[in-house]
């Protein structure tokens, strides 16, 4: 029997660890430098996968599954398999911002394709280097190894009928994780329209991280999510943020906390405002 392992791994931990058969570190850091700062500094053996071409597949009309669309899962598949991933590897995930960007949904395709051991390292670079991880520029050795199996997607998706259907419906739960100010319309800086989907709920992703960027306590997570589930199926909870990628911070910390895992909304604020959907610019305190 395989034993169950936590979604977050301390930087602690790694360090005893990472020379272990079979152990795969990648670096999921996102933006339009992190793959030049990859080549000047990365955590010793850690191979380095790009959100944009590798963990998405952006259209021309971004109307159409939002900023950071899912790829197609045989494109997946080979992407896995390219950084020498198979269903035994080990793998640890980590970025630059806290594993809230990239590592976190990685970390849910990962799981979403069925792979059982697989991490986000607690903090990031920033916590392995404090903690003394060994430090790399050199150029990392993937191994081969066959075509990852997978033909489905695993974990809960809604899509935007589904995400419109809901939104306001009674024992459903929409919750949209984007900082305060862009929920309320406030500001938006990266997307076209401010304001957030009718209905939803703000609880920011950053909420799930203490004073020091770690996460909290899997018990103070639990304490927090159960109160905001309440006695609503995981079926009917739906996450998402401006497009698919933080989310996925709010899925792991729900994962951390051994809850179940609610639905992601991958199109999330990009494709909602982009299809003359309604929209409300109000505080919930309002």
């Amino acid at each position: 029997m395989n034993q169950k392992i936590s979604p977050i791994i301390q930087a602690s931990e790694l360090l005893t660890s990472y020379k272990s058969d079979n152990l795969i570190i990648v670096d999921v850091s996102n933006g339009k430098d992190a793959k030049s700062n990859y080549d000047v500094k990365h955590l010793d053996g850690a191979l380095f996968v790009d959100l944009n071409t590798q963990l998405a597949e952006i259209k021309n009309d971004l109307s159409n599954g939002g900023r950071h669309p899912l790829p197609k899962i045989e494109n997946f598949a080979k992407t896995v398999s390219n950084l020498g991933i198979s269903p035994k590897s080990h793998i640890i995930l980590y970025d630059d911002k806290n594993g809230s960007n990239a590592a976190a949904r990685f970390w849910w395709m990962l799981k979403s394709i069925g792979h059982e051991k697989v991490q986000v390292l607690n903090g990031g670079i920033q916590e392995a280097e404090a903690s003394g991880y060994p430090l790399s520029s050199k150029i990392e050795i993937r191994n081969e190894t066959e075509l990852y199996k997978v033909d489905h997607w695993k974990l809960g998706i809604a899509e935007i009928e589904e995400v419109e259907k809901n939104s306001q419906t009674e024992n459903h739960i929409v919750i949209d994780v984007r900082d305060v100010e862009r929920y309320n319309g406030e500001t938006e800086t990266i997307d076209l329209i401010a304001g957030h989907i009718p209905g939803a709920i703000n609880v920011p992703f950053t909420g799930n991280l203490d004073e020091n960027g770690l996460f909290l306590s899997p018990d103070l997570l639990k304490k927090k999510y159960q109160e905001l589930f309440g006695c609503v199926e995981t079926e009917n909870i739906i996450v998402h943020c401006g497009s698919g990628v933080t989310a996925c911070h709010t899925l792991l910390a729900i994962a951390y906390a051994e809850l179940e895992i609610p639905k992601l909304y991958v199109g999330s604020w990009s494709e909602w405002s982009r299809n003359n959907k309604a929209i409300e610019t109000k505080s919930q305190n309002e």
